[in-house]
């Protein structure tokens, strides 16, 4: 589940900033807020590579979803967490342009990437593991 809305808000934001990268300084999160034309003017090739640096992580996100494995998983998480701290960090120190409303917007929907991939990286018990604890459950050896 993670995977997916890792994935999904990677696709999301990589194809508008990528794709429509004027579409995305003006309107993004939603016509009318202008998160990102709010802290400077507008830089097609800046924007169009961040829409290309979403799409990437989306691929890799993508991967480890469609074939997981504890590494893979653990790798998409680092990666995008990495990134979310970074870019978490600078707009929490650049919320002076915005109103209340949409400062709080910024830090919630800033926080989903930053806490998402954290939970990726909590070790998973194995498989065998947990056949083991069940077979000690069904013979009664265990409290």
């Amino acid at each position: 589940m993670i995977l997916a809305v890792l994935a999904g808000l990677g696709a999301a934001v990589g194809v508008w900033a990528a794709g429509f990268p004027t579409s995305f300084y003006g309107d993004f999160p939603v016509p009318g807020w202008r998160w990102v034309a709010l802290l400077g003017p507008y830089n097609e090739h800046l924007v169009r590579d961040v829409g290309a640096f979403y799409l990437g992580l989306t691929a890799l996100t993508v991967a480890a979803w469609r074939r997981p494995s504890a590494d893979l998983v653990r790798a998409t998480g680092a990666a995008w967490l990495t990134f979310s701290a970074v870019h978490f960090v600078w707009h929490v120190l650049h919320l002076g342009v915005f109103s209340t409303a949409q400062a709080v917007g910024n830090v919630v929907a800033l926080a989903v990437p930053l806490v998402l991939p954290v939970l990726l990286l909590i070790p998973r018990r194995r498989e065998s593991d947990r056949r083991g604890e069940e077979a000690l459950d069904a013979v009664g050896h265990r409290q």
